[in-house]
């Protein structure tokens, strides 16, 4: 859904925020508003990989669960993950019980680590991928920069993380403003673009 859609207070918002009640708090408070902590973009990166063949509405209802099973997404606590604590997430409801995206999961934390040692955060690596510029709200599923970020994810070991996932990644972690235009949040989103200082380490 690309056009707006009003919202309870009337105010139009992007279209799939009306898709189910549970999207409309997370349109509004979550998505795109720009984040440079690490807990919480490794938090997505897990995430985004989970939602791989499902919708994001299954990923959403879980999440608190999905937390409470990777220890809230210590990059350093699910890195320390082992083969006990993949047989104890494969009996877990609460989440999407798939080996590979769990074994994934603990991977990319190892991943993250050699990351952080390397660039000095995880947030200074991956903003290094924000678009000069972007194309026009919700008309891609993937971007030159995104091709290139899952590329280099990759290259450094990194598994669930194809130029799809990674875009929708950016997308809400706000390093592209992709609410539509005419949406009550976009220019709340730029605003906060605008006055972010880029990590650099």
């Amino acid at each position: 859904m690309s056009a707006t859609v009003p919202g309870p207070d009337g105010r139009p918002r992007c279209g799939w925020s009306a898709a189910t009640p549970e999207y409309l708090a997370y349109h509004d408070a979550e998505w795109g508003f720009p984040v440079d902590d690490d807990r919480r973009l490794f938090e997505k990166l897990c995430l985004e990989g989970f939602q791989s063949g499902l919708s994001w509405r299954t990923i959403l209802a879980k999440r608190e669960n999905f937390r409470a099973a990777f220890a809230n997404f210590d990059i350093d606590r699910v890195a320390a993950f082992g083969a006990a604590d993949v047989a104890r997430l494969l009996q877990d409801a609460g989440i999407v019980r798939h080996r590979g995206k769990i074994e994934a999961a603990i991977n990319n934390a190892r991943r993250a680590q050699e990351l952080i040692r390397a660039e000095g955060s995880l947030a200074a690596y991956l903003w290094r991928f924000e678009p000069k510029a972007s194309a026009a709200p919700q008309t891609v599923s993937a971007t030159p920069e995104s091709v290139a970020l899952s590329k280099d994810l990759k290259k450094r070991g990194w598994t669930f993380v194809g130029p799809t996932t990674v875009y929708a990644f950016m997308q809400a972690m706000g390093l592209v403003n992709d609410h539509i235009e005419g949406c009550v949040c976009r220019a709340e989103v730029e605003t906060m673009r605008a006055r972010l200082k880029r990590p650099t380490r």
